[in-house]
């Protein structure tokens, strides 16, 4: 099984543009400028999590926290340290 890791995030939804600024109570806080309407918040935290990460969309999910502010972004085929140096 290849290896998967998880984080946690704090999301920003319908800022101005769409970024990581920091930690917010111990997640990573991304701003996002999608709106929290019919998902578009969350396809665009996927979206942006795998560019940061130059891996395909399909390999990143939202584990828990769909309809939260605070998620658990899970990407497969990479390391922890990988995921966390991304989001810097």
């Amino acid at each position: 099984m290849s290896e998967s890791a998880r984080i946690n995030v704090y999301v920003q939804p319908r800022a101005s543009k769409t970024a990581v600024v920091g930690m917010h109570d111990g997640a990573v806080k991304i701003r996002l400028a999608a709106p929290p309407v019919d998902g578009a918040a969350n396809a665009a935290l996927v979206e942006f999590v795998a560019d940061q990460l130059g891996v395909a969309k399909s390999r990143v999910r939202i584990t828990a926290g769909l309809a939260s502010r605070r998620k658990t972004v899970e990407v497969d085929g990479i390391s922890a340290q990988q995921l966390a140096d991304a989001l810097k």
